[in-house]
């Protein structure tokens, strides 16, 4: 068996090569040739799966380390047989994580006061499912919309995207990237915005519009933004207009990394009956590097926006990101993966 690696996938070194020929490359470079004789690719985001790439190869399973699918061509490797597991939930309580300290920073830094917020969650999947446990157990009203998740469970729960948008105070993405969704954030989304609205968006770039939301920002209250259009070629105008930017790393808990990688590594050893990898997790290589419990029950907004800052300073990855932002790639490979929060 031959396997093809992005050589940023985390922990992955080392695991597969009892079993298997392992060749690690850089994600972007992956190319045809690469895989010409190769049974698996096991990948994130920046490898293009498509007939240009797979065409007239050997590979008959793609394992990418990440939540997304956006990068993969389901289908064609539907209609070619080639299998396709994902890492789903694997980054969710770093987003999670991102996305309150984000909120609690640019709260804390332009005064604005969240008592009383309306806390409205666009696509409740695996991240926005935490995101509004969270949220819900800090005292918000939570607003979610989530088109296929009602049509499936019913409509109790849910609300209507314009219902949302002129209803919430906060505003946060954690769509896919899909026919649906994508560029969904246009201008009349923007107009139906509240003045002093805070928007997150951690989902993907191309979900939003960004001319108009360049056009929006000065009736928004604060701008968050981690995933951008034409990554990692970004706009660098949006970029001097937001109040936290970061490139794409939202996801980026050392746990999210742990759990990308083994539900990558577990997906390969199902397929191919590796008996030894069946329940792979990678040990932790950094000290003190496990989860953390908060207890935020009785704080005020003060005390909130400290914890969160303590356990993630995010302006620290705002500042790195604004100072180099021709380093969009370096930034990402090279990140120091924080450890994650959770509450009871």
């Amino acid at each position: 068996m031959k396997i093809v690696a992005d050589a940023n996938v985390p922990f992955l070194k080392g695991v597969f090569e009892p079993y298997a020929e392992v060749v690690y490359k850089k994600g972007s470079s992956i190319g045809h040739e690469d895989i010409i004789d190769a049974d698996v690719l096991i990948i994130r985001t920046r490898t293009r799966c498509n007939a240009e790439l797979l065409d007239g190869t050997s590979v008959k399973m793609i394992a990418t380390a990440t939540i997304g699918t956006d990068h993969i061509d389901l289908e064609y490797c539907s209609a070619h047989g080639i299998e396709v597991h994902n890492s789903e939930g694997c980054n969710a309580g770093g987003v999670m994580q991102y996305v309150f300290s984000a909120l609690y920073g640019v709260a804390a830094r332009k005064s604005i006061k969240l008592v009383d917020a309306v806390f409205g969650i666009i696509g409740v999947g695996h991240v926005g499912k935490k995101v509004k446990e969270l949220a819900e157990y800090l005292g918000y009203k939570v607003l979610c919309y989530d088109p296929p998740r009602a049509e499936k469970e019913g409509p109790e729960g849910f609300c209507s995207l314009e219902y949302l948008l002129t209803n919430s105070q906060i505003v946060t993405m954690h769509v896919p990237l899909d026919d649906t969704t994508r560029r969904m954030a246009d201008l009349n989304f923007f107009t139906l915005m509240r003045p002093g609205t805070i928007f997150i968006n951690a989902s993907r770039g191309e979900v939003v519009d960004e001319d108009a939301l360049m056009m929006a920002i000065p009736k928004l209250g604060a701008v968050v933004i981690d995933t951008w259009n034409h990554e990692p070629d970004i706009n660098q105008d949006l970029l001097d207009m937001v109040d936290i930017a970061t490139p794409h790393i939202a996801g980026y808990s050392y746990q999210g990394k742990q759990n990308g990688t083994a539900f990558a590594v577990q997906a390969v050893a199902r397929h191919f009956g590796i008996d030894e990898l069946m329940d792979f997790y990678p040990e932790a290589d950094i000290p003190d590097h496990d989860p953390v419990l908060l207890d935020l029950k009785g704080k005020n907004q003060g005390e909130v926006a400290a914890v969160f800052q303590y356990n993630y300073p995010i302006f620290t990855d705002d500042f790195r990101f604004r100072m180099e932002p021709y380093l969009f790639e370096k930034l990402r490979s090279e990140y120091q993966y924080r450890r994650e929060i959770y509450f009871e």
